[in-house]
């Protein structure tokens, strides 16, 4: 692989750049000094420094966030806080993005990456990729509600899959029932699940996704923090997709 590539795929600079900061010696290859953009290096075995400093060369990046209420699925906003603004500056890159979007106000698991292939098995309906989520719903609901959600409902724009509906506990209050339930989907459309429950006259209260495929939502992450994928976790979801 050329330097100047193993450097620009680091986000050291871009080529143009890369070629500048070559120039002025501030990168080293096995100890030695190296000018050369064309230089071939192995990235698995050769060293790299930069200002002295040991670069591993990594092309994917995975994150796991618990992504809080308030802040948008996006890479940019004019107006509102996105799951990437809450990255630290150290691990931020221009090419990371959420995969699989999760609403404003919709919380938990959010796996961020620019792996786009990883990307698309994960969203692919084709791939039947579990999400699950808990949610509290506002009203009773009932067996009649897991049958429903099992057969698929007819929206006004599309019917969804087979959906796994449980009934986790239920609290009256106010002579109002509110229902904290788990749910099962393969798919991931907009506002889905609070769909699904509007068409069955039920409101969403709450909503957090807890799993992806085999990932689960890391207990120990609180709101709006995030941390690497470990490589069985990345493998994992790759298996899962």
């Amino acid at each position: 692989m050329r330097l100047d590539k193993y450097l620009a795929d680091l986000q050291i600079g871009t080529r143009k750049e890369v070629k500048q900061l070559l120039k002025q010696k501030r990168v080293k290859v096995n100890g030695s000094i190296v000018k050369d953009a064309k230089f071939q290096v192995e990235a698995t075995q050769d060293e790299v420094t930069f200002d002295e400093i040991p670069l591993v060369y990594q092309v994917n990046f995975y994150y796991e966030m618990n992504k809080p209420a308030g802040v948008l699925s996006a890479t940019h906003d004019k107006v509102d806080d996105t799951v990437i603004d809450l990255l630290q500056p150290n691990d931020f890159r221009a090419d990371l993005f959420p995969i699989g979007r999760l609403d404003k106000n919709t919380t938990g698991l959010l796996v961020i990456s620019n792996d786009g292939q990883l990307a698309h098995r994960l969203l692919s309906p084709k791939h039947h990729v579990a999400k699950i989520y808990e949610a509290e719903v506002q009203g009773d609901v009932s067996a009649q509600d897991i049958a429903i959600f099992a057969e698929g409902i007819e929206l006004e724009d599309f019917t969804t899959q087979p959906a796994q509906l449980e009934i986790l506990k239920k609290e009256t209050s106010a002579d109002q029932v509110v229902s904290l339930v788990r749910v099962t989907i393969a798919e991931g459309k907009f506002h889905q699940i609070k769909r699904m429950f509007k068409a069955v006259d039920k409101l969403v209260l709450t909503l957090k996704r807890v799993q992806m495929g085999g990932l689960v939502l890391d207990d120990q992450l609180e709101p709006g923090t995030y941390r690497a994928l470990t490589v069985d976790e990345i493998a994992m979801l790759e298996m899962k997709a």
